[in-house]
Protein backbone atom coordinates (compact mmCIF):
# COMPACT_ATOMS: atom_id res chain seq x y z
CA UNK A 1 0.00 0.00 0.00
CA UNK A 2 1.19 3.41 -1.22
CA UNK A 3 0.97 5.75 1.93
CA UNK A 4 0.77 9.44 1.89
CA UNK A 5 3.99 10.49 2.87
CA UNK A 6 5.82 8.32 -0.06
CA UNK A 7 4.87 10.76 -2.57
CA UNK A 8 6.91 13.86 -0.73
CA UNK A 9 9.73 11.01 -0.30
CA UNK A 10 9.70 10.29 -4.23
CA UNK A 11 10.24 14.23 -5.05
CA UNK A 12 12.98 14.27 -3.05
CA UNK A 13 14.55 11.11 -3.91
CA UNK A 14 14.74 12.76 -7.23
CA UNK A 15 16.67 15.75 -5.36
CA UNK A 16 18.87 12.95 -4.19
CA UNK A 17 20.10 11.49 -7.39
CA UNK A 18 20.95 14.64 -8.81
CA UNK A 19 23.01 15.72 -5.91
CA UNK A 20 24.54 12.52 -5.95
CA UNK A 21 25.79 13.06 -9.57
CA UNK A 22 29.65 13.61 -9.47
CA UNK A 23 30.24 15.03 -12.86
CA UNK A 24 33.80 15.53 -14.01
CA UNK A 25 34.77 19.02 -15.65
CA UNK A 26 36.91 18.43 -18.80
CA UNK A 27 40.31 20.32 -18.40
CA UNK A 28 41.33 23.08 -21.41
CA UNK A 29 44.42 22.19 -23.10
CA UNK A 30 47.65 23.97 -21.51
CA UNK A 31 47.67 27.05 -24.04
CA UNK A 32 43.96 27.75 -24.03
CA UNK A 33 44.04 27.17 -19.71
CA UNK A 34 46.33 30.16 -19.67
CA UNK A 35 44.80 32.41 -21.51
CA UNK A 36 41.33 31.48 -19.94
CA UNK A 37 43.50 32.22 -16.84
CA UNK A 38 44.87 35.75 -17.90
CA UNK A 39 41.32 36.53 -18.71
CA UNK A 40 39.23 36.08 -16.11
CA UNK A 41 42.21 38.09 -13.62
CA UNK A 42 41.46 40.91 -16.18
CA UNK A 43 37.98 40.41 -15.83
CA UNK A 44 38.05 40.25 -11.83
CA UNK A 45 40.10 43.52 -11.67
CA UNK A 46 36.76 44.85 -12.92
CA UNK A 47 34.64 43.51 -10.26
CA UNK A 48 33.55 45.59 -7.07
CA UNK A 49 34.18 43.82 -3.64
CA UNK A 50 31.63 41.39 -3.20
CA UNK A 51 29.39 42.91 -0.07
CA UNK A 52 28.36 40.34 2.57
CA UNK A 53 24.70 40.69 1.43
CA UNK A 54 25.57 39.60 -2.25
CA UNK A 55 27.32 36.31 -1.32
CA UNK A 56 24.98 33.51 -1.90
CA UNK A 57 24.17 30.91 0.37
CA UNK A 58 23.69 27.50 -0.01
CA UNK A 59 19.64 26.07 -0.24
CA UNK A 60 18.84 24.91 2.96
CA UNK A 61 16.55 22.28 1.55
CA UNK A 62 19.76 20.91 -0.49
CA UNK A 63 20.94 17.47 0.54
CA UNK A 64 24.64 17.48 1.84
CA UNK A 65 26.32 14.45 2.88
CA UNK A 66 28.16 14.45 6.19
CA UNK A 67 29.84 11.10 6.68
CA UNK A 68 30.53 8.01 4.94
CA UNK A 69 31.35 4.42 5.23
CA UNK A 70 31.88 1.73 2.86
CA UNK A 71 29.20 2.46 -0.13
CA UNK A 72 27.09 4.01 2.43
CA UNK A 73 26.68 8.15 2.86
CA UNK A 74 24.57 10.02 5.11
CA UNK A 75 22.87 13.00 4.47
CA UNK A 76 20.40 16.04 5.89
CA UNK A 77 18.08 18.05 4.40
CA UNK A 78 16.44 21.01 5.15
CA UNK A 79 16.23 22.38 9.05
CA UNK A 80 14.33 22.34 12.18
CA UNK A 81 11.28 20.20 12.26
CA UNK A 82 11.64 20.02 8.39
CA UNK A 83 14.89 18.22 8.61
CA UNK A 84 15.49 14.94 6.84
CA UNK A 85 18.01 12.65 7.54
CA UNK A 86 18.86 10.01 5.32
CA UNK A 87 21.69 7.01 4.52
CA UNK A 88 21.91 6.05 1.03
CA UNK A 89 23.55 3.77 -1.57
CA UNK A 90 24.25 2.86 -4.83
CA UNK A 91 24.08 -0.99 -5.72
CA UNK A 92 27.33 -2.50 -5.95
CA UNK A 93 26.02 -5.14 -8.77
CA UNK A 94 23.04 -4.64 -11.26
CA UNK A 95 21.53 -8.06 -12.95
CA UNK A 96 21.02 -8.10 -16.22
CA UNK A 97 24.05 -5.65 -16.86
CA UNK A 98 22.55 -5.33 -20.30
CA UNK A 99 19.55 -3.65 -18.96
CA UNK A 100 19.47 -0.01 -19.39
CA UNK A 101 18.15 1.98 -16.64
CA UNK A 102 18.73 5.23 -15.06
CA UNK A 103 20.85 4.67 -10.97
CA UNK A 104 19.70 2.77 -8.57
CA UNK A 105 19.28 4.07 -4.93
CA UNK A 106 18.37 2.51 -1.44
CA UNK A 107 17.61 5.52 0.75
CA UNK A 108 16.81 4.91 5.07
CA UNK A 109 15.16 8.09 5.74
CA UNK A 110 14.03 10.08 9.39
CA UNK A 111 11.84 12.75 9.05
CA UNK A 112 10.75 14.15 12.61
CA UNK A 113 7.95 16.60 10.99
CA UNK A 114 6.28 13.52 10.03
CA UNK A 115 6.60 11.26 13.04
CA UNK A 116 8.72 8.52 9.97
CA UNK A 117 11.62 6.93 11.27
CA UNK A 118 13.70 4.35 9.15
CA UNK A 119 11.11 4.52 6.01
CA UNK A 120 13.02 2.23 3.91
CA UNK A 121 12.52 3.09 -0.03
CA UNK A 122 14.67 2.33 -3.38
CA UNK A 123 14.79 3.88 -6.54
CA UNK A 124 15.32 1.03 -9.42
CA UNK A 125 15.75 3.58 -12.31
CA UNK A 126 13.65 2.25 -14.30
CA UNK A 127 9.56 2.06 -14.53
CA UNK A 128 8.26 -1.21 -12.60
CA UNK A 129 5.58 -3.09 -13.86
CA UNK A 130 2.36 -2.51 -12.45
CA UNK A 131 1.00 -5.45 -10.04
CA UNK A 132 4.11 -7.36 -10.38
CA UNK A 133 5.70 -9.09 -7.35
CA UNK A 134 9.05 -7.24 -6.02
CA UNK A 135 10.68 -8.41 -3.37
CA UNK A 136 13.96 -7.26 -1.06
CA UNK A 137 16.17 -9.85 0.50
CA UNK A 138 18.62 -10.13 3.20
CA UNK A 139 20.18 -13.17 4.00
CA UNK A 140 17.42 -15.71 4.26
CA UNK A 141 14.97 -13.28 4.69
CA UNK A 142 12.85 -11.69 2.18
CA UNK A 143 10.36 -8.61 2.22
CA UNK A 144 7.53 -8.04 0.25
CA UNK A 145 7.79 -4.59 -1.79
CA UNK A 146 5.17 -2.28 -3.34
CA UNK A 147 6.12 0.05 -6.59
CA UNK A 148 4.80 3.27 -7.98
CA UNK A 149 6.73 4.34 -11.44
CA UNK A 150 10.52 3.54 -10.11
CA UNK A 151 10.47 3.81 -6.79
CA UNK A 152 9.41 0.81 -3.83
CA UNK A 153 8.72 0.66 -0.33
CA UNK A 154 8.13 -1.96 2.00
CA UNK A 155 4.61 -3.14 1.74
CA UNK A 156 3.75 -3.56 5.26
CA UNK A 157 5.17 -0.88 7.30
CA UNK A 158 5.49 -2.91 10.05
CA UNK A 159 8.29 -4.71 8.64
CA UNK A 160 10.36 -1.82 8.55
CA UNK A 161 11.73 -2.37 11.53
CA UNK A 162 12.81 -5.95 10.77
CA UNK A 163 14.01 -4.99 7.57
CA UNK A 164 16.77 -2.45 9.03
CA UNK A 165 17.90 -4.73 11.81
CA UNK A 166 18.37 -6.96 9.20
CA UNK A 167 20.40 -5.17 7.16
CA UNK A 168 22.59 -3.98 10.30
CA UNK A 169 23.39 -7.51 10.78
CA UNK A 170 24.06 -8.74 7.01
CA UNK A 171 26.26 -8.71 4.48
CA UNK A 172 23.95 -8.08 1.59
CA UNK A 173 20.65 -6.67 0.36
CA UNK A 174 19.19 -8.00 -3.13
CA UNK A 175 16.61 -5.95 -4.50
CA UNK A 176 14.30 -7.74 -6.83
CA UNK A 177 11.49 -6.17 -9.73
CA UNK A 178 10.55 -6.64 -12.99
CA UNK A 179 10.42 -3.90 -15.46
CA UNK A 180 7.55 -1.72 -17.32
CA UNK A 181 8.61 -3.92 -20.47
CA UNK A 182 8.88 -7.07 -18.46
CA UNK A 183 12.15 -7.45 -17.83
CA UNK A 184 13.41 -9.31 -14.38
CA UNK A 185 16.30 -7.42 -12.57
CA UNK A 186 18.32 -6.97 -9.34
CA UNK A 187 20.59 -4.59 -7.75
CA UNK A 188 22.70 -6.01 -5.24
CA UNK A 189 23.99 -3.46 -2.41
CA UNK A 190 26.80 -4.26 0.05
CA UNK A 191 25.74 -3.47 3.67
CA UNK A 192 29.54 -2.72 5.32
CA UNK A 193 28.93 0.39 7.12
CA UNK A 194 25.37 0.86 7.20
CA UNK A 195 25.00 0.42 10.88
CA UNK A 196 27.69 3.66 11.69
CA UNK A 197 25.62 5.53 8.78
CA UNK A 198 22.08 4.75 10.26
CA UNK A 199 23.64 5.80 13.63
CA UNK A 200 24.77 9.52 12.19
CA UNK A 201 21.17 9.46 10.66
CA UNK A 202 19.65 8.97 13.72
CA UNK A 203 21.85 11.29 15.38
CA UNK A 204 20.89 14.83 13.51
CA UNK A 205 17.31 14.40 13.40
CA UNK A 206 17.38 13.67 17.06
Amino acid sequence: MIRPSHFRLSALLSVVALASASPVLAKDPPAKAAATKTSAKKADDKKPAAKADDVKKPAADKPAKVATSGDWGAYTSGTGKARTCYALAEPRERQPASLKRDKGYVFISDRPAESVKNEVAFDTGFDIKVDSAASAEIGSASFDLVAKGSKLWVKNAADEPQVVAAMRKGQKLVVKAVSKKGNASSDTYALAGIGQILDRAAKDCE
